[in-house]
């Protein structure tokens, strides 16, 4: 299974007419492979959700406190 994100740029043109977006995800199993396109987003916490899945009731400054403290710790 491969999963990676690519630039459109480097598919061939008949594909790059198909898709509008700069990005694609490709996606292989089993010998078949998907293409889908992959939106931009300028919010920064997109990447911060998957962080705090595992806690979500606990809130930025809970977080940052509680990796303050482990700082201390470490000290």
């Amino acid at each position: 299974m491969i999963d990676s994100i690519i630039h459109t740029k480097s598919l061939p043109e008949i594909l790059l007419r198909l898709i509008p977006t700069e990005r694609v995800r490709v996606h292989e199993t089993g010998g078949v492979v998907q293409l889908t396109p992959v939106k931009e987003t300028r919010d920064c916490t997109i990447g911060l959700r998957g962080m705090f899945a595992a806690y979500p009731d606990m809130s930025v400054d809970s977080f940052l406190e509680r990796k303050r403290a482990e700082k201390e710790l470490e000290r």
